[in-house]
């Protein structure tokens, strides 16, 4: 069966609704449409597998140089996307011409949306019919399994208003039978399309598992029992231990069963926001080799609050920040070779731990106590110094956000 359409997508009800005019791409309506997300991470064409159709209200579009929204319809052709579909009035007032023009040099259908509809209609709508027309990511044979089990994950994942029973009979339909007690922790992972990396690791904890392939994630609710102390960290392990090296994997915050749809919606809804974050950040301690990047919701707590509403909208604020706090480390690094600023975070986030940091930096105690008392030299001040570690510890975040434009850093 033939896959679903640019062209069927915005025929669909609520993109008709949001009054959607084609700027650029007008013989592309009739490629196809793998997958519907929205995403307000600027970088978020790094959560692209090719072929989706992305919603964004533009609020990562403003506040942006030229070459900067150039660059960003660059990599989202880079990566495959079927279309570019932008909300106008709110936070942008007009399209960009920039975007248009870049849109029209690279063929990307490019849409303007000028009425406000709520983005998880338009990609409940969307990706009910591309699950229903039983759409692959990339091969002719349905990836999915039981269309029912991706289309439940996806109403979560998504936000759909949806009721208990409806929800719970439709897991019950996939054989999720959470018991009394039990707590879910949403998981998605990039890398593999493969269920089977969230099967072994729920065999692994003892619990069920709602698993389904998506482009660009593997997306699951496990179920774990009560009796571990702490399940968020228990779900880390067993993805540590069972899944193939190169995997990202984000794990989200651990819910009741009996506590409702709702909060199942948030865990998932939290996975796939930390692996954008997870893609797009760099960590702040080196993986282990030769092992899968797993990380939680918890673990990038203050980079979900510095980058909310995209990394580039916060930029600037970042810089400022990270310059008035660490301006002496950053210009100590630009003359000698050191890893001062990483050591500092590392330091914080393990409570300030020489035994902790000094595995996790491979370096040896004697080095680390060098590094520290370099870094407490040339910031004048004590770092273990408890009204400083907030201040430290999020300058530090930050600078790990910007660092791709660090040299900017040093010339302020």
């Amino acid at each position: 069966m033939p896959a679903l359409t640019l062209r069927e997508v915005l025929a669909l009800d609520p993109v008709r609704a949001a009054d959607p005019e084609l700027l650029t791409g007008r013989s592309a309506l009739d490629r196809p449409v793998r997958w519907v997300h929205s995403s307000e991470v600027y970088e978020g064409a790094n959560f692209l597998d090719g072929g989706e159709l992305l919603l964004t209200n533009g609020f990562g579009l403003t506040d942006t140089a030229e070459e900067a929204r150039r660059r960003y319809v660059r990599e989202l052709t880079a990566r495959g996307a079927a279309a570019l579909a932008v909300e106008i009035g709110r936070s942008l007032p007009t399209m960009p011409p920039e975007v248009t023009d870049e849109a029209h040099r690279l063929g990307l259908p490019l849409l303007a949306l000028h009425r406000v509809v709520p983005f998880v209609r338009i990609t409940e709508a969307a990706n009910r019919a591309i699950v229903a027309r039983g759409l692959s990511g990339r091969t002719p044979v349905r990836p999915w399994g039981d269309d029912h089990t991706a289309a439940l994950l996806a109403d979560l994942a998504d936000g759909q208003p949806l009721n208990q029973p409806e929800v719970e009979a439709r897991a019950a339909l996939s054989g999720f039978h959470p018991g009394p007690g039990a707590r879910l922790i949403g998981v998605s992972v990039h890398g593999t399309r493969d269920v089977g990396t969230m099967d072994r690791a729920a065999r692994t904890l003892g619990g069920s598992v709602l698993r389904a392939a998506f482009p660009g994630d593997v997306l699951a609710l496990i179920a774990v029992l009560a009796r571990d102390r702490d399940p968020v960290r228990a779900v880390q392990e067993a993805f540590r231990t069972t899944t193939a090296p190169g995997l990202t994997v984000a794990v989200g915050h651990a819910v009741d069963a009996g506590d409702g749809w709702l909060r199942w919606s948030e865990t998932l809804r939290a996975a796939r926001t930390t692996l954008e974050l997870a893609l797009t950040v760099p960590p702040p301690e080196p993986p282990a080799p030769q092992g899968p990047l797993v990380t939680s919701s918890r673990a990038l707590a203050l980079e979900r609050e510095l980058t909310r509403g995209g990394v580039e909208a916060n930029r600037d604020r970042l810089t400022r920040l990270v310059q008035h706090t660490l301006a002496p480390l950053l210009a100590w690094e630009a003359a000698h070779p050191s890893d001062l600023v990483r050591t500092l975070e590392v330091h914080l986030r393990n409570g300030c731990s020489p035994t902790r940091t000094a595995t996790l930096l491979h370096i040896g105690r004697q080095s680390l106590y060098q590094r520290l008392e370099r870094i407490e030299s040339l910031l004048g001040l004590e770092i273990d110094d408890p009204d400083l570690l907030g201040e430290l510890l999020t300058a530090a975040c930050a600078w790990r956000v910007v660092r791709p434009n660090s040299a900017a850093l040093i010339a302020c």
